[in-house]
């Protein structure tokens, strides 16, 4: 006995029970008009909100970065860790009042908002301080005073005190 082989249809083909239907009549045709602007959907103008800018970290001097310590219990081994640079790095620019780096100011800036949110939480930034190095617990792991010399760190800092602040405290 011979076996046939099964008789594939072509792509164009589209198989429907006992029946086969031709695709070429349903697809558009080649020689279709290009759409004109009246035949295109109109769409509302986009709408632009402004941003509102980072601060100018271009020129980020010691005494700037000297009005945010003076507000922090932070110790200078502590500022220099949050801001990646040696404690000798930041006597120099104490010595010079020098411009920081924009990568150091912007974290300098970072931690001048965190200050002040942990200061309207806790009435002190002392007992925000303290609260940080007690290490609290939050849903994605404990905090702790390293969680400051990393963005992430500083985000989910920021998101347990506003946590705290709307009363949800774990």
């Amino acid at each position: 006995m011979i076996q046939q082989k099964k008789r594939i249809p072509p792509t164009n083909v589209v198989y429907l029970g006992d029946k086969c239907q031709d695709m070429k009549k349903h697809l558009p045709s080649k020689k279709a008009k290009p759409h004109t602007q009246k035949e295109k959907l109109s769409e509302p103008a986009p709408v632009y909100r402004s941003v509102k800018a980072l601060p100018a970290v271009k020129d980020f001097t010691y005494n700037e970065f000297k009005k945010i310590a003076d507000k922090a219990p932070f110790t200078q081994s502590e500022w220099a860790s949050i801001l990646h640079v040696s404690e000798r790095t930041l006597q120099r620019y104490a010595k010079d009042n020098s411009t920081f780096a924009p990568i150091n100011a912007e974290r300098a800036i970072q931690i001048a908002r965190v200050l002040k949110e942990g200061e309207f939480t806790f009435g002190k930034v002392e007992n925000f301080y303290a609260w940080l190095k007690k290490g609290p617990y939050m849903l994605g792991g404990n905090l702790s005073f390293e969680s400051l010399t990393s963005a992430d760190g500083i985000e989910r800092v920021l998101t347990q005190l506003t946590r705290i602040q709307h009363g949800l405290f774990a």
